[in-house]
């Protein structure tokens, strides 16, 4: 249980942080410790645009100097895709487009018939985007 608080208080302050504008400051704590990395997702799924919008700006920067620990985030924002929210669910699909991994096809893939149309669009054009960038690699 007490594992439980420390992981809900620093959530907490991770995304306040995160709506306060201290993008710097966490990505730092990013760098510092790949521990947080797998708290991505729930930094998405948050109801502030604000942290969610930090969020996107952090995956962008983290992506560009450790790839390797931005794939530790997948599980998390992968889970989105089934939030009631199709805001979450749609900004989850264009996160994981951004990450540009294979390993979030097969659930972009299971998201694809999803109800909304914006969140269809968001998933179609991730998985464009991950296929795009594997065949460059």
């Amino acid at each position: 249980m007490e594992e439980s608080q420390d992981t809900e208080s620093t959530l907490k302050m991770l995304a306040d942080y995160m709506e306060g504008g201290f993008l710097d400051n966490i990505i730092d704590m990013f760098r510092h410790d790949k521990n947080y990395y797998p708290y991505i997702g729930n930094l998405m799924g948050d109801e502030r645009m604000g942290v969610r919008i930090g969020t996107f700006a952090l995956v962008e920067t983290l992506k560009g100097e450790d790839e390797g620990s931005v794939l530790l985030a997948i599980p998390g924002i992968a889970k989105l895709l089934q939030d009631p929210s199709s805001t979450i669910r749609g900004d989850a699909a264009h996160l994981l487009g951004v990450i540009g991994h294979k390993d979030a096809l097969p659930c972009l893939t299971a998201a694809a018939n999803d109800e909304h149309d914006l969140v269809r669009e968001n998933v179609e054009e991730a998985i464009k985007e991950i296929n795009e960038g594997n065949d460059e690699r």
